[in-house]
């Protein structure tokens, strides 16, 4: 079993000028990579490998004028060119966006240590190649062998260190799937999550409660003059901004997530199509502002190392159109209508309930469950999702 473990770290002046400097090679790298490969199709359409350019890297770094090189570790180099080769793959194979040249003053920077890594919890220090001791904050204690570590800088020019350690599985003991443990969850935009059991959870709305300020924030740095310390400086207040909201929103997930999985040991979550949400341009920045990506990821994690279950229903089933009582689906129902009037039975219900009882139900069909054949399964690959050693039920549910 891999997991990953996040530290804020604190560099001394001489650390810090060589992480930066490291950083600075890592981006060059990549983007030395991105050009030679682009230049290279363009030229008689060669697809150069990724080795290839390693190897081209070994002979770079020989050369006098780019001698500076040699102050990185030679693996965080070569993990610079995978990361290019990966976000090609991602380009044909998932038809994500070209590859982009890296900017120096765009993004959180990061830097490879495949090896050599060292943890002292006893003294708060971590240590990686080429640096040596580093003062962390090391919040959590873990026990396994450290696998990688990266070095990360944010645009508020904070450091962390996220170390992938390799543990030992552990057995833990599955729940079974019963209805009156079980838990169906909604989620929307006016009511952050609405579960089957009557229980609301309100959308905070971070980003929105935010906003003004960082319009006027946004406004006065684009309003400096370009490359001076004035600008820098209002730009920092712009990051700095942006780092709170994410802070809170990571701070609500977790939060949300950590309770849904103390109360219930199942929960039915509907598969969402979150990348072809966000192209609605009038609902995209409010979808956005949810964190639905990261809340499912964290619920699904927390479930499975509790020994609970996570259930995914197909987002084609009609969870929203579907009468909850009689069965019956209504054809026409606006965005804008928050009550469900059953045209068959005339039950009145709240959309949002109503949705999360149909879920539910989805969720809870035993005939489905079985065709899938996962209880008591180990491990396996069922339905496009993954089961990892009978900790986690993944299903996705279609008509």
């Amino acid at each position: 079993m891999i997991k990953g473990y996040k530290y804020r770290i604190y560099l001394n002046k001489k650390q810090t000028q060589q992480v930066n400097q490291m950083l600075g090679n890592a981006r060059f790298i990549y983007n030395w990579a991105l050009d030679r490969r682009i230049k290279a199709y363009q030229k008689d359409k060669t697809k150069l490998s990724a080795f290839t350019l390693m190897k081209e890297v070994v002979n770079l770094k020989k050369q006098p004028e780019y001698k500076w090189l040699n102050l990185s570790v030679a693996q965080s180099l070569q993990a610079s060119i995978v990361n290019m080769e990966k976000a090609f793959t991602r380009f044909f194979k998932q038809k994500k966006g070209f590859p982009r040249f890296k900017s120096k003053k765009r993004g959180t920077h990061t830097i490879s240590f495949p090896q050599n890594t060292k943890v002292d919890f006893e003294n708060n220090k971590v240590s990686v190649n080429k640096i040596g001791w580093i003062k962390a904050k090391l919040s959590r204690e873990f026990e396994g062998k450290i696998k990688t570590a990266v070095i990360s800088k944010t645009p508020t020019n904070k450091y962390f260190i996220s170390i992938t350690v390799e543990q030992p599985d552990k057995k833990i003991k599955q729940k079974p799937i019963k209805e009156k443990t079980t838990v169906g969850i909604d989620v929307g935009i006016k009511t952050f999550a609405y579960l089957s059991d009557k229980t609301k959870i309100e959308n905070p709305k971070h980003l929105k409660s935010n906003l003004q300020r960082l319009k006027v924030l946004q406004r006065r740095a684009s309003r400096k003059q370009r490359g001076s310390s004035n600008r820098r400086k209002a730009f920092l207040k712009v990051a700095l901004l942006h780092e709170k909201i994410s802070n809170q929103r990571l701070d609500f997930l977790h939060k949300t997530t950590t309770a849904i999985t103390k109360q219930y040991d199942t929960v039915c979550v509907e598969n969402l199509n979150i990348a072809g949400m966000v192209k609605n341009h009038c609902l995209a920045q409010s979808i956005i502002d949810l964190g639905l990506g990261r809340f499912y990821t964290l619920l699904n994690y927390k479930m499975g190392d509790a020994g609970k279950n996570y259930l995914e229903v197909g987002r084609f089933e009609p969870s929203s159109k579907l009468c909850s009582k009689c069965g019956n689906i209504k054809k026409e129902l606006k965005l804008s209508e928050r009550m469900y009037r059953c045209e068959e039975c005339g039950f009145e219900i709240e959309r949002d309930y109503n949705a999360s009882l149909n879920i539910k139900k989805f969720g809870l069909d035993e005939q489905n469950i079985k065709t899938a054949g996962m209880v008591g399964f180990a491990s396996g690959d069922v339905g496009g999702s993954r089961i990892n050693e009978g900790r986690r039920i993944s299903r996705t549910l279609r008509s």
